[in-house]
């Protein structure tokens, strides 16, 4: 059976670097990829052409993280991720754990309120309805830990040792879907912890690093668990095509190895950016204090002199 759709994927030759970044878009994530890039490159042009400063590490960020996408999605890795666990744990990887950190990272839900236009008294425009959406107990509810962390723990063991994987990847929308819930489910997570943009959920930093370590054990056991299996788990990958000269089970050890360590990549890429953003925080405290000590001192000072001069006032 095909279960990419894509006709050649049962004639792959065997897996190599090279083989895997040929392209070979698939036209949803292409199209929306680029759509993405160019809505948030007309953010940044309104912003400079109006004469406001854009950050260009956020930008940096962005591009990265939507060409990440791209490199999973729209080159032969997509094709071989049909029939090899070992690339799909790739694929997943990356899309759930370092495409939403690097998205996050550009901003572009500040970006987005930033540029678009107000839409004048009583009218609601796409700002609006942003602004609406960002404050709705939708919002609330998908943001928090009590339902972030169980989400992300049952995108792994709920979908990959039930019969769901199988059933998704038989089709390419299941599998399209499946890829958009891994991005999904990776913005829910991390934006509540070390997301620049405004949400609903934004709790201190102690806690945010807490529930940045509260989902990592389960993900490292996922992967060990995948390493320790004395048989193939999942269904679609139990017989891979002849021609790339696997076999099964090697190949999902892999994937587990692949999953273990990945658990690893993330926690410290947002264990750095929290801190820089906890210094950050604190520095601007720090100025916001010395600001207001420097206004209460004038205050004092003018109080004094006030005093003083209603002294010699008094004397004369």
């Amino acid at each position: 059976m095909d279960h990419s759709g894509h006709g050649m994927t049962m004639d792959l030759p065997p897996f190599t670097l090279g083989r895997g970044l040929e392209w070979s878009a698939d036209p949803f994530f292409l199209v929306a990829c680029l759509a993405g890039l160019a809505l948030y490159g007309w953010g940044v042009v309104r912003l400079v052409r109006r004469g406001d400063k854009w950050p260009v590490g956020r930008s940096v960020a962005f591009v990265i993280g939507v060409l990440s996408i791209v490199l999973m999605m729209c080159t032969r890795l997509n094709d071989y991720g049909m029939v090899m666990f070992s690339v799909h744990m790739v694929q997943h990887m990356v899309i759930s754990m370092v495409s939403p950190i690097l998205i996050l990272l550009g901003a572009p839900i500040t970006l987005a309120l930033r540029a678009l236009p107000t839409a004048g008294r009583g009218r609601k425009g796409p700002r609006e309805l942003l602004l609406m959406f960002l404050h709705s107990r939708y919002m609330r509810i998908i943001t928090h830990p009590a339902f972030t962390i169980p989400l992300f723990i049952a995108s792994l063991y709920g979908l990959y040792f039930t019969p769901l994987f199988d059933t998704l990847m038989g089709s390419k929308a299941g599998h399209i879907g499946m890829m958009v819930h891994f991005l999904a489910v990776g913005l829910v997570f991390f934006w509540p912890i070390m997301g620049v943009d405004p949400g609903p959920h934004r709790p201190g930093y102690l806690m945010r690093m807490l529930e940045l370590f509260a989902g990592m054990p389960f993900h490292a056991f996922f992967g060990i668990a995948l390493m320790m299996a004395s048989e193939p788990m999942v269904e679609t990958f139990k017989n891979p095509p002849a021609s790339l000269g696997i076999e099964a089970l090697s190949d999902q050890n892999a994937a587990g190895g692949i999953a273990w360590a990945f658990s690893e990549i993330p926690s410290v890429l947002v264990l750095v950016a929290l801190l820089f953003q906890w210094y950050a925080s604190d520095q601007r405290q720090a100025r916001r204090e010395d600001r207001a000590a420097d206004r209460d001192g004038d205050k004092e000072l003018e109080a004094y002199n006030a005093y003083l001069s209603s002294l010699h006032a008094r004397g004369n």
